[in-house]
C-alpha cells in the first residue's frame, strides 16, 4: 500500500500542478498587445442609404430584371434579327428607367485563347450598344466591358452550353 502511494503521489502532485498553472494571470505582454477601439464617429460615417430600396434581379444569364441578355452565332458580334426584339426590350427598359445607368457585358464561349475571347467579347458589347444608341438610347448611359470567357454560365463542352455563354448581359449599375 505504502509503495503504490510513492508511486501515484508525485503523478497526482504534477497534475494538480498542471492544471492550476492554467487558471493563473494573463502575462502583462498580452495585455498591452490588446487595444481598444474607440466607438465610430458620426464624422466618419458615409452617406446614409435607404435601407427600403428594391435590389434588382437577375432575370436571364446575369442580365438585371427588366432587360433580356442578346445571344450571337459562333465567332460573330453581329446583332442576329432574332435577337432585335430584345435589344429593343432593352432599350424600352433603359428609357423607361432613365435614373439608371446600363453597363454592356460582352461573353464568350471557352473556345478561342483568352486574347481572342476578350477581343471578340468586346465587339459584342459594342455592336449592342450601337444597336442601342441607334434605338434612340443615350449613349452617355452606356458602357461596356468584355468579360471573354471568364464568366462562363454552363461549363458543358456541347452546343448548348456555348450558345449560352455566346452572349452580350444588361447590367443596372447604381
Amino acid at each position: 500500500m505504502v509503495k503504490s502511494v510513492k508511486v501515484l503521489f508525485p503523478a497526482l502532485l504534477c497534475l494538480s500542478v498542471l492544471a492550476l498553472a492554467g487558471c493563473g494571470k494573463k502575462p502583462q505582454a498580452e495585455e498591452a498587445l490588446k487595444v481598444e477601439t474607440p466607438p465610430p464617429s458620426q464624422e466618419a460615417m458615409g452617406v446614409v442609404e435607404s435601407l427600403d430600396s428594391v435590389p434588382l434581379g437577375i432575370s436571364e444569364g446575369r442580365t438585371t430584371e427588366g432587360m433580356l441578355p442578346v445571344y450571337f452565332d459562333f465567332d460573330k458580334s453581329d446583332i442576329r434579327k432574332d435577337q432585335v426584339p430584345r435589344v429593343e426590350v432593352n432599350a424600352d427598359f433603359i428609357r423607361s428607367n432613365a435614373g439608371y445607368d446600363i453597363r454592356i457585358e460582352g461573353n464568350c464561349d471557352p473556345r478561342g485563347t483568352k486574347e481572342y475571347n476578350m477581343a471578340l467579347g468586346e465587339r459584342r458589347a459594342l455592336s449592342a450598344k450601337k444597336y442601342l444608341v441607334e434605338l434612340g438610347v443615350s449613349e452617355a448611359k452606356l458602357s461596356t466591358v468584355s468579360y471573354g470567357a471568364e464568366r462562363i454560365l454552363l461549363h458543358g463542352h456541347d452546343e448548348l452550353s456555348w450558345a449560352q455563354n455566346r452572349r452580350a448581359d444588361f447590367v443596372v449599375i447604381q
